[in-house]
């Protein structure tokens, strides 16, 4: 075997950061086989898609053909799942290869799901079913497509195995994941347990991956707390805006880099209420639609419990590093409904730009559009996507979402009215929410019968779907079933975290 054609990888965070991994090998896939292949992500990572169909190029995705450079190992990282801290999680199943540069220069990490038992798997069998691998490749790209911060998958290969889960017996697979990093509100916690000295070359290598700006910060801790705040508020109103919910935002589920990670358990909302919960391990309703940004702030929290020591050291003592930790805490209720608010302008087309939470002229209107969609339950996506009508002067269509329509008609009138002295075509406002509001999005029952029927050996119907996904703002005839919500008949439908 002759060298892979790769890129040169390196392994920074095996070799910078002690005692937060440990060196690992996959599992030998017994029969490892191509199911899907992100083509034009490995194309950006510049590895050549026709190498990664070969042979030596599907042990590679199977995490068995290690590249010179790379350097294997299980994460070690915390983490309070929902509420209650955990002091030892870490890749239970899956294994860091090491990190490249891609063709744009930035560093990504190459990570395996699914390649066996480690030290952190606590009991389970380290192994990964080919449908929640799937599910991680679907909605990953659909929120790429919608433009939101996520991690990707490069590839899902079946390894010739059979796993067992809640739902049955299925094939066992393995999923090759890309991300900025797979740093986390988790490692910290991880870090805090083995002392300052770890949290502080933490700080450091977080800084130098994803703030380099702030490298010699005066405040290093505090800076990268408020970082990180700032892209989680972007994060989450971006959730927000396309009705997504994560499912299980525990602490190791919220990323440094501000990138979505772990599709689990995950789903997007049709009929509009922010009590929505799909997940089956959340009985409480802890993570539903709407308390996202609240289980945000709380995750950040605990991030800054991590860091106060540190942020200390620059600000004379324990009292002012916890004042300036909570002021990052209070403001990101700020930016986040900052944040949210500039995006649900674009979606509705009212005024007030880029104005603080508030300060928009119409901003109350937004405010009454949400309980009038909760007590219709109209489905959140096609109902924001009609509102262009309004714009365009098709009532019918704007109507067409809503089962009492009067009441609408009332909500109408006062857009209308909201819009009256705004200097700026009908046309291009119409095209701007539009832009902003997805004709569609992964709707649960088309993924799920897509990955049953790839599970079962026919890959079309997950071909289609991916498709219609690749070009979420882009209406096409003949593809109406793909914005139909979920059939009557699914009524209870529940996500499984697939472990």
């Amino acid at each position: 075997m002759g060298t892979p054609p790769l890129p040169s990888f390196e392994a920074t965070f095996a070799r910078d950061l002690p005692g937060m991994s440990e060196p690992w090998t996959a599992d030998v896939a017994p029969a490892p086989r191509l199911v899907v292949l992100n083509d034009d992500l490995a194309v950006s990572l510049g590895i050549d898609p026709g190498w990664l169909r070969t042979e030596d190029g599907v042990r590679f995705l199977a995490g068995n053909l290690v590249p010179d450079g790379a350097v294997p190992v299980a994460q070690a990282y915390a983490g309070h799942q929902f509420g209650s801290f955990s002091p030892r999680l870490g890749d239970g199943r899956a294994m860091l290869l090491g990190e490249i540069l891609d063709s744009g220069g930035t560093r990504r990490d190459l990570h395996f799901k699914g390649t066996g038992r480690t030290s952190f798997s606590r009991g389970a069998d380290g192994k990964a079913a080919l449908g929640p691998m799937l599910r991680e490749y679907v909605i990953g790209e659909a929120m790429h497509a919608l433009g939101i911060p996520t991690t990707r998958a490069l590839a899902v290969v079946v390894t010739g195995e059979t796993v067992r889960r809640q739902t049955g017996p299925e094939p066992g697979a393995v999923l090759c994941r890309v991300a900025a990093s797979h740093l986390r509100v988790g490692s910290f916690e991880w870090a805090a347990g083995l002392g300052i000295e770890h949290v502080r070359r933490l700080v450091g290598y977080s800084l130098s991956r994803h703030d380099p700006s702030l490298v010699g910060h005066d405040m290093p801790a505090l800076a990268l707390l408020d970082a990180v705040a700032r892209r989680q508020a972007r994060l989450i109103a971006s959730w927000m805006h396309v009705g997504f919910i994560h499912g299980v935002m525990n602490t190791d589920n919220m990323t440094i880099s501000g990138e979505t990670i772990d599709y689990g358990p995950c789903a997007f909302m049709d009929a509009f209420d922010p009590r929505t919960v799909f997940s089956s391990i959340d009985s409480t309703g802890r993570y539903a639609f709407g308390n996202q940004p609240h289980i945000a702030r709380w995750n950040l929290a605990r991030f800054a419990e991590t860091l106060v020591p540190l942020i200390a050291e620059g600000a004379g003592g324990t009292d002012e590093a916890v004042r300036l930790a909570t002021g990052v805490l209070e403001d990101f209720g700020d930016l986040f409904e900052t944040e949210w608010m500039r995006g649900m302008r674009t979606k509705t087309g009212l005024p007030g730009g880029d104005a603080p939470a508030g300060e928009g002229p119409a901003d109350s209107l937004i405010a009454d559009l949400l309980p009038l969609m909760a007590d219709q339950r109209v489905d959140h996506t096609n109902t924001m996507r009609a509102l262009s009508g309004l714009a365009r002067g098709d009532m019918e269509r704007a109507r067409r979402p809503w089962p009492d329509a009067a009441a609408f008609d009332g909500w109408a009138a006062r857009w209308r009215d909201a819009r009256i002295g705004v200097e700026e075509d009908a046309t291009v406002v119409a095209d701007a929410m539009d832009r902003a509001n997805p004709a569609y999005i992964p709707r649960n029952h088309l993924v799920e019968l897509a990955l049953a029927a790839t599970v079962a050996g026919d890959q079309s119907p997950l071909s289609d779907l991916m498709a219609v996904l690749a070009q979420p703002f882009t209406e096409r005839p003949g593809l109406e079933a793909y914005a139909e919500p979920m059939p009557p008949d699914w009524e209870g439908y529940q996500t499984f975290c697939g472990t």
